[in-house]
């Protein structure tokens, strides 16, 4: 965010103050700390009327920086008043244990966002909804569909198809336009981030979706344009009283992108309702269709709703559901092996003992397998390692309390917001030897037995708790999947001599700015990529 806008939000909401009335001080907070109750956090300086800290945040430097750096000054716990809202920022492994476990209840729901309203079908999607029961049914439909066994396979079926096609299209590349002795160059980020859309998409909407076609491109756009606004500063979600002015035109843009999004998946689900309907009334056996995530949602959500769906109707339900899945999918699984393989061509020991690793497994004549994951410890430590270096959402997706809690000796009121700043907590010396440096041997070693599934919260790039990330099963065996059948397949060189810029970029997931050129030469015979000797 500019100064420039800043200034605007101030004097907007100077003149707002005054003509809607006064902030109501939180009085009982003061109260709660003089009877006992814990005692009062450490606050960041230099807060200014109405706005409070957010000026500190309109600099060049990455939020989870900028808030590594008052944690340096202040300790590991803090807040800092994003507008009207008090926020509590965690930057310990030990506090933020003691927020997702002990606390967990008390901050299990999530903060009310123009985005999540506009774009969320008023607050239907499952990351982004209040804690409840709609959120408790909503989540357990998700994993009874996403941990079945019959999905499992089916996802697993996807995953090697369209690894498999992807790594064909970089070899057909090299074909046309080096010859047998040269190297192509390869945008991997876009490579990635084309093999995650056509993954999901196939697992989420079957046949019935095509990037090519208008409404799959225009969903494209539109799910991108929803991340990124996502991931915006909206002026309106930190001075609530200002929304009318629409400052940045979020709110205009955030209707249009709903209305683009809604369009096109609405027009898959009526499809899906059509197939469905034809085969019910053909007596025709419709199992194949119900192997696609959104017809199969669909039919439990429909089931739900004969008993109670809390205010959601049961197409709003599946295609909120549909979207979140989709968005966080895609745009988060991109960035890991984006990070993984620029840190590799950085290192190029690294590279070489990876790829040296996967050939004693499995050889130079066949693919690489699924079977083959659990035998690839050492890429298992360079995904770990990566993920501890550039977690994908280096500030946990924010939480709020719904009643007063204690952490760590301090009160924390009821309506606080909570940001755990898991880059800072992955980097703390106290936890890592050299934070900074790219070591995936410390996996084998001192940190052998730290996981990234919740239960060591010296390293949560998916957080923990009751709000940790559903589709981790998912995105760790896409990872592995991918990374090794890449480092497999081909060789990597930087086009130039010097290291790869490792520049973060702004907004909720944490990707690599800026395109990722490399040179790509196969390492493996034609007949392993689909051609013939």
């Amino acid at each position: 965010m500019g100064l420039l806008l800043l200034l605007v939000i101030f004097v907007a909401s100077i003149l707002c103050f005054l003509i809607f009335g006064h902030l109501n001080p939180k009085r009982n907070e003061v109260k709660r700390i003089n009877n006992g109750l814990g005692k009062q956090l450490p606050e960041v300086a230099g807060s200014w009327p109405i706005i409070g800290h957010l000026h500190l945040l309109s600099g060049s430097q990455v939020a989870h920086k900028v808030f590594g750096s008052m944690a340096d000054k202040l300790g590991p716990i803090f807040t800092i008043k994003l507008g009207v809202h008090r926020v509590l920022v965690v930057c310990s492994s030990k506090m933020a244990k003691e927020c997702l476990t002990t606390n967990d209840r008390a901050f299990a729901s999530r903060p009310k966002a123009m985005a999540t309203e506009l774009m969320g079908y008023n607050y239907a999607s499952v990351g982004l909804a209040p804690h409840g029961p709609y959120w408790r049914m909503i989540r357990k439909l998700i994993v009874l569909e996403l941990t079945s066994q019959h999905r499992l396979q089916m996802l697993a079926c996807i995953k090697v198809s369209e690894i498999k096609s992807s790594m064909m299209d970089i070899y057909r590349t090299w074909v046309t336009a080096a010859g047998s002795s040269e190297r192509v160059v390869v945008d991997m980020k876009q490579w990635f981030g084309k093999l995650m859309v056509n993954m999901v998409v196939k697992m989420m909407f079957g046949n019935h979706f095509s990037p090519d076609e208008q409404n799959g491109d225009q969903f494209l756009k539109a799910i991108t344009r929803f991340a990124q606004l996502l991931g915006d500063f909206v002026p309106a979600d930190f001075i609530p009283w200002i929304r009318w002015l629409d400052l940045g035109g979020y709110e205009m843009k955030m209707k249009k992108t709903a209305l683009e999004m809604d369009a096109a998946i609405n027009g898959w689900l009526e499809d899906h309702k059509k197939k469905r309907n034809y085969a019910s009334t053909l007596q025709v056996n419709e199992s194949k269709d119900q192997e696609i995530f959104m017809a199969a949602l669909l039919r439990r959500v429909e089931e739900a709703a004969k008993e109670e769906l809390f205010g959601f109707n049961a197409d709003d339900v599946v295609k909120s559901t549909c979207l979140s899945l989709f968005a966080a999918s895609t745009d988060t699984t991109e960035a890991t092996p984006t990070w993984a393989l620029a840190l590799l061509v950085n290192n190029p020991m690294v590279l070489k003992k990876a790829q040296e690793e996967i050939e004693n497994h499995v050889g130079k004549d066949r693919n690489v397998e699924e079977s083959d994951m659990s035998k690839l410890v050492y890429l298992q430590a360079i995904i770990k390692e990566s993920m501890r270096l550039y977690p994908v959402v280096p500030l946990l997706i924010p939480h709020e309390s719904t009643e007063d809690c204690i952490v760590s000796g301090n009160m924390v009121p009821k309506g606080t917001r909570l940001l755990i700043n898991i880059w800072k907590i992955h980097h703390d010396p106290q936890m890592w030897i050299t934070p900074f440096e790219f070591h995936p041997d410390r996996f084998l070693t001192s940190n052998k037995e730290v996981d990234v599934k919740g239960r060591h919260f010296e390293l949560i790039p998916f957080g923990s708790g009751r709000r940790m990330c559903l589709g981790m099963p998912f995105a760790l065996e896409s990872l592995q999947l991918i990374l090794a059948s890449i480092l497999h397949a081909f060789e990597f060189q930087n086009p130039s001599n010097e290291k790869i810029n490792m520049t973060e970029s702004f907004g909720l997931v944490n990707h690599k700015a800026g395109p990722f050129e490399l040179q790509v030469a196969p390492r493996l015979s034609p007949r392993v990529y689909g051609f013939l000797d």
